[in-house]
């Protein structure tokens, strides 16, 4: 069973067109893995009942820093529509600790993700601890996004490949550029038979980038996948 938070929301931002972020207090003592998630409970004052209520998130926080935040793509749901107008200051419920989504431990294997949208989330804050923990891991980020204006953390994504030189940042606006293709894996990952990948998204970008990698020569077995439904 998930432990029970109670904790405070504390701000709402828009980070892209059509994508808020909601900061959370951090409860005392409470510890995670980059690339984790929880669950989020709005409280009755919504409207919502246990049967529309909650919503799993990833954290795009990571662990070293003293907020918890989580992101989501604004669709016209009652649960989504219900969390765009809490105030600030609202208290709400998070059930935590959920997923194995995580950076592997051996440094000697290169770090592929492979991101669309919304599937930045964990990847960011793997990366974001990655880079404060200033660990060996050669990691590429691919992100895939239809306009630069729909891309989230683009600025500190950019700011980590400054203080990382581990980290490459590949962003792929598709509405310009195309689609993630073979031709861009096989351009910007130098091993693909050895390199861990990290898939994570919506359903269908992750079903079909897991088609192309194997289609260009990765390691099915080397082949991590994270889908999220709802967007």
């Amino acid at each position: 069973m998930p432990t029970s938070y109670d904790v405070k929301l504390t701000r709402k931002r828009e980070v892209a067109e059509g994508t808020t972020e909601f900061t959370l207090e951090k409860p005392k003592g409470f510890e995670y893995r980059a690339g984790q998630y929880g669950d989020l409970v709005l409280p009755p004052s919504t409207g919502l009942d246990d049967n529309n209520n909650k919503h799993g998130f990833s954290f795009v926080s990571a662990p070293f820093e003293d907020t918890l935040r989580m992101t989501t793509r604004m669709r016209g749901s009652k649960y989504k529509n219900a969390a765009a107008k809490l105030p600030e200051g609202t208290m709400v419920k998070l059930l935590a600790l959920w997923g194995d989504f995580t950076l592997q431990k051996s440094a000697s294997v290169p770090a592929v993700f492979i991101t669309g949208g919304i599937g930045i989330t964990p990847a960011r804050s793997i990366i974001a601890q990655a880079t404060h923990d200033k660990t060996a891991h050669k990691i590429t980020l691919i992100y895939s996004n239809r306009t630069p204006a729909l891309a989230a953390y683009t600025d500190e994504l950019q700011r980590f490949t400054t203080e990382n030189s581990n980290f490459t940042f590949v962003p792929v606006y598709t509405s310009t550029q195309g689609k993630v293709n073979a031709d861009t894996i096989k351009q910007h990952v130098a091993d693909i038979n050895a390199s861990r990948y990290y898939l994570c998204g919506p359903e269908g970008m992750v079903k079909a980038m897991r088609a192309l990698l194997i289609e260009v020569g990765a390691d099915e077995d080397n082949i991590r996948t994270e889908e999220f439904e709802g967007y």
